[in-house]
C-alpha cells in the first residue's frame, strides 16, 4: 500500500495526489480535515486518527480519475478498498454525511450497502466536520451549511431531495458531537 490511509499523514498525502485540481473541493476537504481535528477531542484517543485520514477521504471520490458511479462516497470508497485500505476507513468514506439518503435518489441503496454502515462517535464526528464547512473551506454552523447545499443544488435534484430528506440525521449527529465536545474538560 503505498500510503498508510488510516493514519492522517497518509490519508492527506492521498487527498493530496488527488483533489487539488479540484479548487475549492480541495479548500473544503482541508477544511473538513482541520475541523475533524478539532472534533477528535470527543473521541477517545485510539479513534482520533481514524476520523482525521476519513476526514482526508472523504471526498476522493470526486477526482475525476476515480470516477465510476458518479456517486462520490461510493467511487471513494471503492477506490479505498482496492488500495487494500482498512475497511472501517472505507465503510466511513462510503457512508460519510448520510450518503444512504442520496444512494437512494440514485438508484446505488445495494451498491452502497456493501459497507456496512457503523453508528459510532467516530461517524457522529465525521458529518459534524463535513457539516460544518462550506463549499471553499468557510466556518459554517449546522443550519447555514444545509441551506447552502439547498441553495447550491436545484430543488428536485437528486442531492437536494436527499440533503432534505437527511437532515433531521444529519442534525442529530452533528448536536451529538457538539455534546461529546461540550463535555470534553478544558
Amino acid at each position: 500500500m503505498p500510503y498508510a490511509l488510516d493514519t492522517p499523514q497518509g490519508a492527506a498525502d492521498l487527498a493530496e495526489s488527488l483533489l487539488p485540481p479540484l479548487g475549492n473541493r480541495w479548500l473544503h476537504t482541508q477544511a473538513v480535515a482541520a475541523r475533524a481535528t478539532e472534533a477528535s477531542k470527543a473521541l477517545p484517543e485510539d479513534e482520533r486518527d481514524l476520523l482525521i485520514a476519513a476526514a482526508w477521504l472523504h471526498d476522493i471520490g470526486y477526482a475525476p480519475e476515480l470516477r465510476d458511479t458518479g456517486f462520490h462516497p461510493l467511487d471513494g470508497a471503492r477506490h479505498l478498498a482496492s488500495l487494500g485500505a482498512p475497511d472501517r476507513l472505507v465503510r466511513l468514506v462510503a457512508h460519510h454525511s448520510g450518503a444512504i439518503y442520496e444512494a437512494e435518489q440514485r438508484g446505488l441503496s445495494a451498491e452502497l450497502a456493501v459497507y456496512e454502515r457503523e453508528d459510532s462517535p467516530v461517524l457522529d464526528a465525521l458529518i459534524f466536520a463535513d457539516m460544518t464547512t462550506g463549499p471553499a473551506g468557510q466556518s459554517f454552523d449546522f443550519d447555514r451549511r444545509i441551506d447552502e447545499i439547498l441553495v447550491r443544488y436545484e430543488p428536485g435534484s437528486e442531492v437536494h431531495t436527499a440533503i432534505s430528506n437527511a437532515r433531521p440525521y444529519l442534525g442529530a449527529a452533528v448536536g451529538r458531537t457538539l455534546a461529546r465536545l461540550a463535555d470534553q474538560p478544558m
